[in-house]
Protein backbone atom coordinates (compact mmCIF):
# COMPACT_ATOMS: atom_id res chain seq x y z
CA UNK A 1 0.00 0.00 0.00
CA UNK A 2 1.38 3.69 -1.01
CA UNK A 3 -0.30 6.26 1.06
CA UNK A 4 1.06 10.45 0.33
CA UNK A 5 1.59 11.87 3.28
CA UNK A 6 0.23 15.28 4.73
CA UNK A 7 -2.84 15.34 2.91
CA UNK A 8 -6.27 14.51 3.72
CA UNK A 9 -8.20 12.70 2.93
CA UNK A 10 -5.76 10.28 2.23
CA UNK A 11 -4.97 9.26 -1.50
CA UNK A 12 -3.61 5.74 -1.78
CA UNK A 13 -2.53 2.99 -3.82
CA UNK A 14 -2.48 -0.88 -3.35
CA UNK A 15 -0.68 -2.85 -5.40
CA UNK A 16 0.26 -6.43 -5.81
CA UNK A 17 4.34 -6.82 -6.69
CA UNK A 18 6.85 -9.40 -7.24
CA UNK A 19 9.50 -10.05 -4.02
CA UNK A 20 11.84 -9.90 -6.48
CA UNK A 21 11.09 -6.05 -7.14
CA UNK A 22 13.96 -3.97 -6.36
CA UNK A 23 13.53 -0.02 -5.50
CA UNK A 24 14.00 1.53 -8.78
CA UNK A 25 11.57 -0.88 -10.00
CA UNK A 26 9.02 -0.13 -6.94
CA UNK A 27 9.75 4.00 -7.69
CA UNK A 28 8.29 3.21 -11.50
CA UNK A 29 4.89 1.43 -10.41
CA UNK A 30 4.27 4.03 -8.08
CA UNK A 31 5.11 7.05 -10.74
CA UNK A 32 2.69 4.55 -12.56
CA UNK A 33 -0.29 4.22 -10.12
CA UNK A 34 -0.23 8.09 -8.59
CA UNK A 35 -0.10 8.54 -11.59
CA UNK A 36 3.19 11.17 -11.49
CA UNK A 37 4.84 11.99 -14.26
CA UNK A 38 8.49 11.36 -13.07
CA UNK A 39 9.98 14.45 -14.06
CA UNK A 40 11.93 14.89 -10.63
CA UNK A 41 14.64 12.75 -8.63
CA UNK A 42 12.91 9.87 -6.35
CA UNK A 43 13.77 8.49 -2.70
CA UNK A 44 13.76 5.64 -0.40
CA UNK A 45 14.13 6.07 3.28
CA UNK A 46 14.45 2.42 4.99
CA UNK A 47 16.08 3.23 8.48
CA UNK A 48 18.59 5.10 8.13
CA UNK A 49 19.80 4.29 4.69
CA UNK A 50 18.58 6.14 1.63
CA UNK A 51 18.04 4.77 -1.78
CA UNK A 52 17.55 6.51 -5.07
CA UNK A 53 20.01 7.77 -8.16
CA UNK A 54 23.23 8.21 -6.67
CA UNK A 55 25.13 11.35 -7.37
CA UNK A 56 28.87 12.25 -7.15
CA UNK A 57 27.12 15.01 -5.48
CA UNK A 58 26.13 13.41 -2.79
CA UNK A 59 29.29 12.64 -1.09
CA UNK A 60 30.02 16.51 -0.81
CA UNK A 61 27.17 16.82 1.53
CA UNK A 62 28.21 14.00 3.47
CA UNK A 63 25.31 12.11 2.44
CA UNK A 64 25.84 8.09 0.99
CA UNK A 65 22.67 7.27 -1.24
CA UNK A 66 22.76 3.54 -2.50
CA UNK A 67 21.50 2.58 -5.80
CA UNK A 68 17.67 1.62 -5.57
CA UNK A 69 18.29 -1.08 -8.50
CA UNK A 70 20.45 -2.99 -5.56
CA UNK A 71 17.73 -3.51 -3.12
CA UNK A 72 14.83 -5.92 -3.38
CA UNK A 73 11.56 -6.41 -1.68
CA UNK A 74 12.70 -9.71 -0.57
CA UNK A 75 15.69 -8.51 1.43
CA UNK A 76 13.59 -5.69 3.09
CA UNK A 77 11.41 -8.64 3.90
CA UNK A 78 14.10 -11.07 5.28
CA UNK A 79 15.88 -8.27 7.50
CA UNK A 80 11.65 -7.63 9.06
CA UNK A 81 11.42 -4.41 7.30
CA UNK A 82 7.34 -3.52 7.04
CA UNK A 83 7.42 -0.02 6.01
CA UNK A 84 9.51 2.31 4.71
CA UNK A 85 9.01 5.97 2.98
CA UNK A 86 9.48 7.30 -0.32
CA UNK A 87 9.63 10.85 -1.57
CA UNK A 88 9.03 12.04 -4.77
CA UNK A 89 10.21 15.34 -6.21
CA UNK A 90 12.30 16.80 -3.77
CA UNK A 91 10.79 20.47 -4.29
CA UNK A 92 7.46 19.65 -4.16
CA UNK A 93 8.75 16.77 -1.80
CA UNK A 94 5.33 14.40 -1.72
CA UNK A 95 6.59 11.87 0.96
CA UNK A 96 4.34 8.77 0.30
CA UNK A 97 4.52 6.02 3.05
CA UNK A 98 4.68 2.30 1.83
CA UNK A 99 3.46 -0.46 3.61
CA UNK A 100 4.26 -4.48 3.41
CA UNK A 101 0.51 -5.54 4.45
CA UNK A 102 0.92 -9.09 3.71
CA UNK A 103 3.66 -11.61 2.09
CA UNK A 104 2.12 -14.72 0.36
CA UNK A 105 2.81 -17.27 -2.60
CA UNK A 106 2.85 -15.77 -6.18
CA UNK A 107 0.24 -17.23 -8.30
CA UNK A 108 2.24 -18.86 -11.30
CA UNK A 109 -0.33 -17.53 -13.68
CA UNK A 110 -0.49 -13.82 -12.64
CA UNK A 111 1.65 -10.98 -14.49
CA UNK A 112 3.11 -9.06 -11.73
CA UNK A 113 2.69 -6.02 -10.91
CA UNK A 114 -1.10 -6.29 -10.12
CA UNK A 115 -2.99 -2.98 -9.22
CA UNK A 116 -5.53 -3.85 -6.93
CA UNK A 117 -7.35 -0.45 -5.39
CA UNK A 118 -7.15 3.18 -4.58
CA UNK A 119 -8.49 6.57 -3.73
CA UNK A 120 -8.20 9.98 -4.66
CA UNK A 121 -6.97 12.06 -7.17
CA UNK A 122 -2.92 12.53 -6.63
CA UNK A 123 -1.75 16.18 -6.97
CA UNK A 124 -0.30 17.46 -10.46
CA UNK A 125 3.43 17.64 -11.17
CA UNK A 126 4.54 21.08 -9.74
CA UNK A 127 1.92 22.09 -7.81
CA UNK A 128 3.83 23.48 -4.69
CA UNK A 129 3.99 20.83 -2.14
CA UNK A 130 1.03 20.12 -0.35
CA UNK A 131 0.19 23.82 0.60
CA UNK A 132 0.38 24.48 -3.25
CA UNK A 133 -1.88 21.44 -3.24
CA UNK A 134 -4.52 22.64 -1.17
CA UNK A 135 -4.58 26.26 -2.66
CA UNK A 136 -4.55 24.70 -6.43
CA UNK A 137 -7.88 22.38 -5.25
CA UNK A 138 -9.43 25.56 -3.84
CA UNK A 139 -8.98 27.43 -7.22
CA UNK A 140 -10.59 24.53 -8.93
CA UNK A 141 -13.51 23.85 -7.16
CA UNK A 142 -14.59 27.67 -6.93
CA UNK A 143 -15.35 29.21 -10.43
CA UNK A 144 -15.37 32.52 -8.26
CA UNK A 145 -11.94 31.79 -7.38
CA UNK A 146 -9.58 34.74 -8.55
CA UNK A 147 -7.11 31.69 -9.76
CA UNK A 148 -9.46 29.71 -11.09
CA UNK A 149 -9.63 30.37 -14.59
CA UNK A 150 -5.54 29.79 -14.77
CA UNK A 151 -5.70 26.74 -12.57
CA UNK A 152 -7.84 25.09 -15.68
CA UNK A 153 -5.66 26.68 -18.02
CA UNK A 154 -2.38 25.31 -16.37
CA UNK A 155 -3.73 21.67 -15.25
CA UNK A 156 -5.38 21.78 -18.92
CA UNK A 157 -8.71 20.13 -17.49
CA UNK A 158 -11.37 20.42 -14.91
CA UNK A 159 -9.84 18.48 -11.39
CA UNK A 160 -11.93 15.72 -9.75
CA UNK A 161 -10.45 14.77 -6.79
CA UNK A 162 -12.44 11.50 -6.56
CA UNK A 163 -11.93 9.83 -10.05
CA UNK A 164 -8.16 9.57 -10.65
CA UNK A 165 -8.88 7.88 -13.64
CA UNK A 166 -8.49 4.24 -12.18
CA UNK A 167 -8.81 2.16 -15.15
CA UNK A 168 -5.97 3.91 -16.76
CA UNK A 169 -4.09 3.38 -13.74
CA UNK A 170 -4.95 -0.39 -14.22
CA UNK A 171 -3.78 -0.31 -18.16
CA UNK A 172 -0.95 1.23 -16.63
CA UNK A 173 0.44 -1.56 -14.32
CA UNK A 174 -0.94 -4.00 -17.01
CA UNK A 175 1.42 -2.55 -19.41
CA UNK A 176 4.24 -2.43 -16.41
CA UNK A 177 3.27 -6.24 -15.86
CA UNK A 178 3.58 -7.05 -20.01
CA UNK A 179 6.89 -5.53 -20.13
CA UNK A 180 8.48 -7.26 -17.48
CA UNK A 181 7.50 -10.46 -18.47
CA UNK A 182 8.91 -9.90 -21.87
CA UNK A 183 11.99 -8.88 -19.99
CA UNK A 184 11.95 -12.02 -18.02
CA UNK A 185 11.48 -14.42 -21.10
CA UNK A 186 14.55 -12.33 -23.23
CA UNK A 187 16.39 -12.96 -20.09
CA UNK A 188 15.87 -16.58 -19.77
CA UNK A 189 16.38 -17.37 -23.40
CA UNK A 190 19.68 -15.58 -23.06
CA UNK A 191 20.74 -17.75 -19.86
CA UNK A 192 19.86 -20.82 -21.93
CA UNK A 193 22.39 -19.74 -25.07
CA UNK A 194 24.97 -19.35 -22.48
Amino acid sequence: RVELLHIEPTIWRRVEVSMTTNLRALHELIQGVMPWENYHLYGFTVGERDYGEPSPEDAAWGHKVYHAKNMRLETLVGRGVAEFEYTYDFGDNWQHRVVIEHVGVADPDVDYPLYLGGERTAPPEDVGGPPGFFDFVEAMANSRHPAHKDMIRWYGRPFNPRDFGESAVATTVRDIAAKRKVAMLAFERSQQTR
